[in-house]
Parts: structure tokens; sequence; C-alpha cells
């Protein structure tokens, strides 16, 4: 049998380690026990974009890392320190509902980690964000739907926190 030097180990041990990091805590596709969706990777909130310019410019704007604050254990990126200060002076009012995930999804019960930051609708005075603008314009024009979303969302919350 032949003898292995200390520096094998060196070798597969730390690949070892962050291979475990990653299975037992590392990034996913929710933060803050599955309050708040950061989609597949990158672990930002919203896929790095400001939340505060859908109420401010009416429109999806990206946020960059020098304007981040951490909320629910999840950095928010942020167009300006404007922005950032609104936000973490009430972030509930700026934060979108049901974490960021779909709406939509959110009223049929399902959720997904995938949404597109420009399929957005703020409906009395909520951000909305959807997998896509036919999602979107559906939670707005569906009776009942955003209710349904809020019936849904505690059980979805709660699985997405296992």
């Amino acid at each position: 049998m032949k003898k292995r030097s200390g520096i094998h180990h060196l070798v597969w041990l730390p690949a070892l380690l962050v291979f475990a990091g990653g299975l037992l805590g590392g990034s996913g596709s929710v933060h803050a026990g599955g309050q708040i969706n950061t989609g597949y990777f990158g672990g930002i909130a919203i896929k790095g974009y400001d939340p505060v310019a859908y109420f401010t410019k009416g429109r999806a704007m990206k946020g960059s890392e020098e304007f981040t604050h951490k909320w629910l254990g999840t950095p928010w990126h942020f167009a300006n320190a404007k922005h950032l200060g609104l936000f973490a002076a009430d972030p509930v009012k700026y934060a979108p509902q049901f974490g960021g995930y779909c709406a939509d999804g959110v009223a049929y019960g399902q959720s997904t980690a995938n949404v597109d930051p420009e399929a957005w609708r703020i409906i009395d005075g909520k951000l909305y964000l959807n997998y896509d603008k036919g999602a979107a314009a559906e939670l707005e024009e569906v009776p009942g739907q955003i209710n349904k979303a809020k019936t849904n969302w505690p059980n979805i919350k709660a699985k997405l926190a296992q």
C-alpha cells in the first residue's frame, strides 16, 4: 500500500469544506428563513434591483453595491443614497410583497425564485413582482388574485423556510 503525504489532505480538505458549506448553509434562493427572494444565484434581494425606484421613478432600476442595506438578513441594493435612506427608514413600505416572489404564482399556491424585475405592479401602494409581464397583468386584472396570494403566502413562506 502506497503511503500518502500530508500534502494530499491539504488539497482535498478545503474542497470538501467548501462543498459541505454549500450544502449546509450556502446561498440558496432565499434568505431570512425564506422571507426574501434572492433568485437562484447572487444572494441579493430582488436580483439587485432598487425597490424604492419602482415608487419614485416608476420603473425598474438596477441598484449598486455601493448603496447596500441589510434587512431581514439579506442585502438590498439601491441606485443612490437617497433611496437607501428611504428604504432604511421604512422597509415595509418599499419592499415587494411576498418577499419578492412571483405574486401571481403565490396566488396559485406556488413560488418561483425566477422573477422578472421588469414585470411589476404597484397596487394600492404595494409593490408586486412577477415571473413575467403576463403574470403581472393577470395579478392586476383577475378579481381576488391578490387576496388569494395573501391567503397562500403563510403556507408558502413556511415551506420555503424548511
